[in-house]
């Protein structure tokens, strides 16, 4: 009898205020490219890095919850949103490894947040313990030499890094928020629960921030 092989486990996590099809895309490229067994959206908590305060926690995870129903392999985990203080992608990592032991994780980021990577909460360690899948969506210039996907970082004992190409999406939450405070439709950026969740409870009618 074969040895069977190891889990392949996905971690994809943000603020998702709001999600919208760029992230969706994102999640269906990784389910498939990398042969997820199944896959962590995780909307972050306290979030350390971010200059604006989010939406509610709650409205974060509802929305994520709207947007990834049906999905069989996605899971939308709020772990984060029950911790207290900073949220540090790195402790997710480690909860998952512990959860996982045996298996292979991979951590999603768009190739904005790869330019940040090195500033992140203990950077090298989260190289220890996954596979880093750098999104790179098409039409954009890469932010980064060929040679060098994670700048200021040592990768030599680093489990790996790919990249995951995407089609063009001019797709932001930043721009999806604005539309929606000029009093715009966002339906062609975001899925039709999410867009009526947004309206339902009111999200994003004040000025862009």
């Amino acid at each position: 009898m074969g040895v069977k092989p190891a889990q392949r486990v996905g971690l994809f996590g943000g603020a998702f205020d709001p999600p919208h099809d760029a992230h969706l895309a994102l999640v269906r490229a990784a389910l498939d490219v990398l042969s997820l067994d199944h896959l962590h959206v995780v909307p972050t908590g306290d979030a350390w890095h971010k200059s604006r305060v989010l939406s509610p926690a709650s409205d974060r995870l509802a929305m994520c919850r709207l947007a990834f129903a049906g999905w069989g392999r996605v899971r939308v985990d709020d772990r984060e949103l029950q911790r207290a203080g900073p949220t540090y992608t790195i402790d997710t990592l480690a909860e998952l490894r512990r959860q996982h032991p045996e298996a292979e994780l991979f951590l999603l980021i768009g190739a904005d947040q790869a330019l940040d990577f090195a500033r992140w909460h203990r950077a090298q360690g989260i190289l220890a313990l996954a596979r880093v899948v750098i999104a790179d969506r098409a039409g954009a210039a890469p932010p980064w030499e060929a040679d060098d996907p994670l700048p200021g970082l040592d990768l030599s004992r680093a489990l790996g890094v790919q990249r995951l190409s995407l089609a063009a999406m001019p797709h932001s939450s930043t721009a999806i928020r604005g539309h929606v405070a000029a009093g715009q439709s966002v339906a062609e950026w975001v899925p039709a629960s999410v867009a009526r969740y947004i309206a339902g409870h009111h999200l994003y009618q004040n000025p862009i921030r």
